[in-house]
């Protein structure tokens, strides 16, 4: 029997990512190409920072999750250039992969833990990624800040009608299609509804300066030995190993 949660999450990601192309070609057809200077306002510049600071998240994700560096590489490249349509794709093709039992069983996991076996083995533990996460999205979050009062300060409010050109506009969509990705992580992580729906509210109105915050105050609960994977999954899960039948080891989800 299909998993409704796993089957809503293919259904709203090929959705979202429909939509993101569609975006991009009506835009493409009345605007022209993006690759013009004076579509760089102060306000452009800054919602691109944010949106590519956004994208760091899924780039963190991609090479903690992918075992071949030339596949996570690609897909690096294409969250760069395509934004939220390689999102949506990366997620959905996660989706896809998913045998019956682990669609069943937590699909948002396995799809964020991928091979957990491998993790859970510490065959990846050769360089914990947890104090070198902290600094970076530490950093990006005070420099999203820092150009967001800069820009306020020299090209005023952002919420001025001329500011929302095609291209602008289309970049919103993209940057949301993201935050929609973001949301359901952090709807999934926490354990209760109250805190998910702050969280999220906080990163609609604030993007990826909620997006650091949040992503370091998770960073913070782990020690610098901890693996990865404690960030990403539930708070109230942990991974445990044990012994099948003699066969070799299995990964198992626990509640703390």
């Amino acid at each position: 029997m299909a998993n409704p949660l796993a089957c809503g999450l293919k259904t709203l990601f090929f959705a979202l990512g429909c939509v993101m192309l569609a975006t991009l070609i009506y835009t493409i057809s009345i605007d022209g190409l993006p690759f013009r200077i004076e579509l760089l306002t102060p306000w452009m510049g800054a919602t691109l920072i944010d949106f590519y600071i956004n994208i760091g998240a899924f780039v963190a994700w991609v090479l903690y999750k992918e075992a071949n560096y030339i596949s996570a590489i690609i897909w690096i490249v294409l969250f760069v250039s395509c934004g939220s349509i390689a999102t949506c794709a990366y997620i959905f093709i996660q989706l896809l992969k998913l045998s019956p039992s682990q669609a069943l069983q937590d699909p948002i996991y396995h799809v964020l833990l991928g091979d957990s076996n491998r993790y859970a083995m510490g065959k990846m533990k050769m360089c914990s990624p947890v104090v070198a996460a902290r600094i970076l999205f530490s950093v990006l979050g005070l420099l999203m800040l820092v150009i967001l009062i800069y820009t306020i300060s020299t090209d005023g409010s952002p919420f001025r009608k001329e500011l929302l050109t095609p291209w602008m506009t289309a970049t919103l969509v993209d940057f949301y299609i993201n935050v929609v990705a973001l949301s359901v992580w952090v709807g999934y992580k926490e354990t209760t509804w109250q805190a998910a729906f702050i969280w999220i509210v906080l990163l609609i109105c604030f993007g990826s300066i909620t997006t650091c915050i949040y992503i370091v105050l998770k960073l913070l609960k782990p020690s610098s030995q901890d693996p990865f994977y404690l960030v990403l999954s539930r708070d109230d899960y942990r991974l445990g190993v044990r012994y099948i039948d003699g066969s070799g080891p299995q990964a198992e989800l626990v509640m703390n």
